[in-house]
């Protein structure tokens, strides 16, 4: 009996030490606003929304210490919709999949990492970093400009048709050398359909930092939709490079960037042709907590097969108030302004708070 007792304790003693080596946590954001919101040629609405600032999410991230330098982790994470307890970013029956911000699994060490499964796009992080409302959906000019396109009733004007994440794919991350990082992405397409196999998405992403300057560049060839990644879209090209400067007075940012587009796959309501995208913004400190902020972004639509082209133009200001390193609030006026066919504008006000665990 004594000794099945010390084989016991040595057992969890095993398994305390293996323990300790890992490490999961659960993680996430809730933002939730109030405003009165009208886009360009719709309805004024009453809203109470979720992620203004940024989008609301929830998941498990984990880590394990595999020794010699070498790590494993997982990330699943997941979009939801406080205002309304509602998974995904958008309805289910338009393909969001429930982990659709992060499902992957990667190993990581002084090479680098690897990771395998759905994660990030290329865009996303240079398009977070070169404009001053950050990943917003709602309220960031260069946000919409690049993921909502031009007009509604054209939606081949959006630069980013793949989206903002990608599925099935293997991204490479390179260790951070003096400031200047980049990822390699290559998404499976897995289409079987005859004219469809071989279909993929691939691009980069390099992110310079050092002191004030930051600098940002993209690159994409997509030719497959997400989240789910189930059928082909039209061919699209694009890029887009970017950057700031903190003059501690006032941080500075910029970026221009192309999209074009093939008619090499048919889609309902699809026009080949190119986009021309420019932003401009600022941060300007107002108190050690504070910042006011504006940004301003202009696309311009240029159709292949000499149809009617089309250019938005969308103003944002606001104010955003850190109350602790987790919690902030934020108020914001945007105009936003269509000419495609005929000139069409919106003015939304939203005022909100963001919390992070």
């Amino acid at each position: 009996m004594k000794n099945v007792f010390i084989a016991m304790a040595a057992a969890l003693a095993c398994s305390g030490a293996a323990y300790a080596q890992s490490n999961v946590q659960l993680t996430g954001l809730v933002d939730m606003y109030a405003g009165s919101l009208k886009a360009p040629g719709g309805e004024r609405t009453a809203s109470l929304g979720s992620g203004g600032m940024t989008t609301s999410w929830w998941g498990i991230k984990g880590t394990e210490d595999l020794g010699g330098g070498l790590k494993a982790d997982f990330n699943l994470t997941a979009f939801f919709r406080p205002d309304t307890g509602t998974p995904g970013r958008y309805d289910l029956a338009f393909g969001e999949t429930f982990f659709s911000r992060d499902a992957n699994v990667g190993l990581s060490g002084s090479f680098g990492r690897v990771g395998l499964g759905r994660g990030l796009a290329p865009n996303f992080l240079p398009t977070v970093f070169s404009n001053p409302f950050g990943d917003s959906f709602v309220i960031s000019p260069l946000v919409l400009h690049a993921n909502m396109g031009v007009s509604s009733a054209n939606w081949y004007n959006t630069t980013t048709p793949a989206d903002t994440g990608w599925s099935n794919q293997i991204v490479y991350s390179t260790p951070d050398m003096g400031g200047l990082k980049a990822n390699l992405h290559y998404q499976f397409g897995e289409q079987t359909a005859a004219g469809q196999r071989g279909k993929k998405n691939v691009g980069l992403n390099v992110m310079y930092g050092n002191g004030p300057l930051n600098l940002v560049a993209f690159y994409e060839r997509a030719q497959v939709n997400n989240p789910a990644g189930s059928s082909v879209i039209p061919t699209t090209s694009n890029w887009m490079v970017g950057g700031n400067y903190d003059f501690s007075v006032v941080k500075l940012y910029a970026t221009y960037g192309q999209s074009k587009s093939k008619a090499d796959v048919m889609a309902a309501g699809w026009t080949p042709g190119k986009n021309k995208t420019y932003s401009l913004g600022l941060d300007v400190p107002v108190n050690a907590a504070g910042t006011f902020k504006a940004a301003a972004a202009q696309t311009k639509a240029e159709p292949a097969n000499g149809s009617i082209g089309g250019k938005r133009t969308t103003f944002t200001l606001g104010y955003n108030h850190f109350m602790s390193k987790r919690t902030d609030v934020y108020g914001a006026v945007m105009y936003d302004r269509v000419k495609f066919t005929q000139s069409m504008s919106g003015t939304s006000v939203a005022v909100g708070i963001r919390h992070r665990f």
